[in-house]
This record gives structure tokens, sequence and C-alpha cells, in this order.
């Protein structure tokens, strides 16, 4: 649910700082394809233009597995965070998106701690 909403946040500032823009300025700024095909309503893709796949979310049905690529997610969204906050000189976005790193880093922090709790009690004898 969190993720969902940081993915509202981001869609929200691409929002503000688009919403005025003419046809002109986003052709500027390499926006004329996304443009073209979704005029200026906000449509989940990567810079690339690969549109949001629920392919994207791995599972493999090990929890440490599973918790492992989660960390890996948080990690790689921690740092696109700091890439856009290097790319801009605009201190109010740059404030959203050093919340939106640290919640990552909090996210990658309490998967870490949950794959050393799954790791003991793997090692524990069980017996029922």
């Amino acid at each position: 649910t969190e993720e969902f909403a940081h993915l509202e946040m981001i869609a929200t500032m691409v929002y503000k700082l688009t919403k005025d823009a003419t046809v002109e300025e986003l052709r500027a700024c390499g926006l004329g394809p996304h443009y073209v095909a979704h005029d200026s309503a906000l449509f989940y893709e990567n810079a690339s233009g690969v549109p949001f796949t629920a392919a994207y979310i791995q599972a493999k049905g090990d929890p440490i597995a599973d918790l492992y690529e989660d960390i890996a997610a948080e990690e790689k969204a921690r740092a696109t965070y700091q890439w856009l906050i290097d790319m801009t000189d605009d201190v109010d976005l740059q404030d959203s998106l050093k919340f939106l790193r640290e919640r990552e880093i909090i996210h990658s922090l309490r998967f870490r701690e949950a794959v050393e709790i799954l790791k003991d009690d793997r090692g524990q004898k069980k017996v029922f």
C-alpha cells in the first residue's frame, strides 16, 4: 500500500511539473512521444517509455528469496530518487524526493531485519 502511495506522489509531482507545459515545451524536454501517445495524461512507464507491468513484481515463494528481491527493489528506488534529486534545483521537489528516498532506506532496513529473523528461525530445531 505504501509503495502505491509513493507512485501516487511521483505521479502528482510529474503532473504538477507538466500540467501547464505547451506542446513545444514537452517536445523540447523529450516528452514529445509521450504527448503523442497519451496527451497530458499520466501513464506509468519507465524513463525509456516501457509501460509498467505486474511482471516487474517478483515472487519466488521462498520468504528469504522474496525479501532479498524486495531489498533490491528498495535500493534501486533509493538510487533513482537520489539521481532525480541530483537532476533538479527545485527545493520543494528535492524535499519530496528526499522524503521518498528515506522511506526506501527504512523499508530496506526492515526487510533486512526480517531476513535475519527468518534465518535464525530456519536454524531452530522444531519439535511438534
